[in-house]
């Protein structure tokens, strides 16, 4: 197992830790890039039982530790595509939605399996929100103003981006109504969720339209990437969920940002005890 480097992520490390990663690793030099993100470097070759060492021992302490391959600059990459719920933002809209009928455990639940890959997301978006008819759509703008925060970093990671060129969009099974204003928050380059249906100022329990599911997301990275003229492996990928595997399958870099297990395990990078700003030190020079 060949690597360029470890980079080592936390608002603080324990003392002796960096000499424990290092005695694992065999690494040579360390470079502090920032006062949350080191560098290790050395040694090519890294048994996996070692590596497998390595993220035990920075799992136990709340470090985030990537392995780069092969390093690429954001200078690389033409586009960045996005998850909303749980990834630029801090809720699942739909269970906090939920809340306000008083049935959020019973729709967390089926969000929770959704997001690990055990239910269909198409079929899980409809058990859903039909659980949510005859709610007064004033709750939506409840939800907006009292819950939704965006995830640490969020600005700090999208400010980096259009600092290098990058297009971001917003890709989301989420719904329009919370997408939409976040896009224009965080001065994102476009939006695409999915619509609830609203009649006489109430939810009708369905959704306007095919559903973005996972395969939708795919189908959007690839089309900005046509429409930017490049090819799928120069865009970034980020999500916490099952139906984002299908997009973050074809981009040249997936993160996996505080994600179930199944997304952790197939991308190329994790980011779970640190803000979104961790993305950027990835690509540092």
């Amino acid at each position: 197992m060949t690597y360029s480097h470890l980079l080592l992520q936390a608002a603080r490390l324990p003392p002796g830790f960096l000499e424990r990663v290092a005695s694992l690793a065999g690494v040579t030099a360390c470079n502090r890039l920032s006062d949350t993100a080191w560098r290790l470097t050395g040694s090519p070759e890294l048994p996996p039982s070692r590596w497998t060492a390595i993220q035990s021992l920075c799992e136990a302490e709340r470090v985030d530790v990537a392995r780069i391959e092969r390093q690429r600059a954001l200078a690389d990459f033409r586009l960045a595509v996005m998850d909303m719920d749980s990834t630029l933002i801090t809720i699942e809209c739909i269970d906090e939605i939920a809340d306000m009928l008083g049935i959020k455990p019973a729709v967390s639940a089926i969000t929770e399996s959704a997001m690990r890959g055990e239910i269909d997301y198409p079929e899980s978006l409809r058990r859903r929100v039909g659980l949510l008819k005859g709610l007064d759509a004033a709750a939506l703008e409840r939800v907006y103003h009292e819950r939704l925060r965006l995830s640490p970093g969020a600005e700090t990671l999208v400010a980096g981006l259009h600092a290098a060129g990058i297009t971001t969009i917003l890709v989301s099974g989420g719904f329009t109504f919370f997408a939409d204003k976040v896009k224009a928050r965080l001065g994102l380059g476009m939006a695409r969720a999915n619509t609830l249906e609203i009649a006489d100022g109430r939810l009708t329990g369905k959704v306007i339209g095919d559903i973005v599911d996972g395969e939708a997301k795919r189908r959007e990275l690839l089309a900005a990437c046509a429409r930017l003229g490049c090819s799928s492996s120069a865009a970034i990928a980020i999500g916490d969920g099952a139906n984002d595997l299908a997009m973050m399958g074809v981009a040249g870099v997936s993160i996996a940002y505080r994600a179930k297990p199944v997304v952790r395990a197939r991308a190329s990078f994790a980011i779970s005890h640190n803000g979104l700003e961790a993305i950027l030190p990835l690509f540092a020079a």
